[in-house]
């Protein structure tokens, strides 16, 4: 099990790293903690940078919560790669998938209140592109942030 712990991103082998990490909030903070780290040395602003990390966030908590429900036997793998053109990062469960389409809208008026749907809205309004995949078992969300776009700010 490679669990990556030295793994710092520096030099040429920082294109792409890969954790397979335990259904827990430390492997979510993990994540969100690389995911940080890419984005501010691909010189995304700050701005972008919480944006980012938060979308990389929602996802992991999807994964271990939604996909894995905490399961010690499951597993989230996530990979975090700059392409030059954009940062790609994969989060994958093994749950029993899930189908975006059946996703509550979180601004329509009869769910302004409820908790559910909006982690995967957040995800899509941070990040210029949002890609499902179901893997039988389980589900692979793709999120990338162009960095073009990235250093806009907005």
């Amino acid at each position: 099990m490679h669990y990556g712990e030295d793994q710092q991103l520096t030099g040429s082998q920082a294109s792409r790293i890969t954790y397979t990490l335990e259904s827990s909030l430390d492997s979510v903070n993990r994540v969100e903690q690389t995911a940080e780290q890419m984005a501010k040395k691909a010189g995304v602003d700050e701005d972008e940078v919480f944006r980012i990390a938060m979308a990389v966030r929602e996802a992991a908590v999807n994964a271990v919560l939604h996909g894995n429900s905490y399961d010690p036997d499951k597993r989230i793998t996530a990979s975090f790669e700059n392409t030059g053109d954009s940062l790609v990062i994969r989060i994958a469960d093994q749950g029993k998938g899930l189908d975006p389409d059946t996703l509550p809208d979180p601004l329509a008026p009869e769910n302004l209140l409820r908790g559910s749907g909006r982690g995967i809205f957040l995800i899509r309004s941070f990040m210029d592109e949002v890609h499902f995949k179901l893997l039988h078992p389980g589900t692979e969300l793709t999120l990338i942030k162009h960095l073009g776009t990235a250093q806009t700010g907005s």
